[in-house]
Parts: structure tokens; sequence; C-alpha cells
């Protein structure tokens, strides 16, 4: 479908997927990760994503221009596990088409 992207999403296992994601239906990165079972269930997205709990922390690999952190984000940061320069989390980070070739690696579990 034209609405979809590639992105690369490195699991904690350490293999890659390359995966469609879509961009019409509002869904953001760690609801992708969700959909196509890439983290087992309950060990991402437990806060539903509200970005009070990190557990869709990832490292983003490529050089893609993200939305600025916003405020919680950047709180629920500070307090978790294993964070890098390059961790966000994924329920803050939108499915648009200029995130085509995204790269990520999902954070350990903590």
């Amino acid at each position: 479908m034209e609405q979809d992207i590639k992105i690369t999403i490195i699991d904690r296992d350490g293999e890659a997927h390359e995966i469609d994601a879509p961009t019409d239906m509002a869904m953001n990165l760690m609801e992708v990760v969700r959909s196509y079972e890439l983290a087992p269930e309950g060990t991402i997205g437990v806060c539903g994503g509200m970005a009070m709990c990190a557990s869709c922390q990832c490292y983003v690999l490529s050089d893609h221009e993200l939305p600025e952190m916003q405020d919680d984000e950047e709180a629920m940061l500070s307090e978790a596990f294993d964070v890098q320069e390059n961790s966000r989390l994924g329920c803050q980070i939108a499915i648009t088409p200029e995130l085509e070739g995204l790269k990520v690696e999902l954070a350990p579990e903590s």
C-alpha cells in the first residue's frame, strides 16, 4: 500500500525485522512493535503509550529528524535503565511518511 513505509526494528534478541508500517492509522512505533509481536506480550507498552513506563524505549540508529522530545518523555528516560544518547520512547514516535527507512533497536527489558 502507498501509505506504508519500510522501517527496520532490531528486537531484543538482536534480530532485524524489515517491516511495513502504516502511516494512515495514527499508530506510533510502540504500537507497530506490538502489532508485529516483536517483543513478548506484556514487555512493551505496559502503560499503554502514556510515556509513563519506558518499556518501549528504543535506540534510534538512523539519522531521521524526529519530533522534539516532550517533557514527559524526557522525565521518563531520566529514570529508565540502559538509556543512551539516541534513546527515545517508541510510544512518542508517530509513524509518518517522513520516517521511511527508520532503523531502531529495542532497548533491553529492564
